[in-house]
């Protein structure tokens, strides 16, 4: 075997390990941590904004529709609408700036702050 297979295996399995376990990106576990946010005022802004008239939300009264997908579960999942790697940075860039990041999609930019979107970041991720 090459020295460059060795490394690529090397890389990979790495990868697998620190990807797949310990709460990494896809592995099941659970929420991650928005800094700055608040997963109680999240819940509010998601209302007031009324995201629930696209998407269905668990614990937001009201959040039930089928135009965009559910968001239930989304800390578990490896992209953000398809494109974006799932960290809270490209969460709170998501919520945001969409047709900024992917122009003609149905979601639009709703002049969501920072703050907004770390704290409904934050609340997305817990449930």
């Amino acid at each position: 075997m090459t020295r460059a297979a060795v490394t690529g295996l090397v890389l990979a399995f790495a990868g697998i390990t620190l990807g797949g376990g310990c709460g990494g990106i896809g592995s099941g576990g659970g929420g991650r941590a928005v800094p700055g946010g608040s997963a109680d005022r999240g819940a509010d802004l998601i209302s007031s904004y009324g995201c629930g008239s696209c998407h269905t939300i668990g614990g937001i009264d009201g959040a039930n529709a089928h135009v965009g997908p559910s968001l239930d579960g989304l800390s578990n999942r490896i992209y953000i609408a398809g494109r974006l790697p799932n960290n809270p940075r490209n969460l709170i860039r998501w919520i945001r700036y969409p047709q900024q990041i992917y122009p003609g999609n149905v979601m639009p930019d709703l002049g969501i702050s920072d703050h907004d979107a770390r704290d409904i970041a934050a609340y997305l991720y817990q449930h």
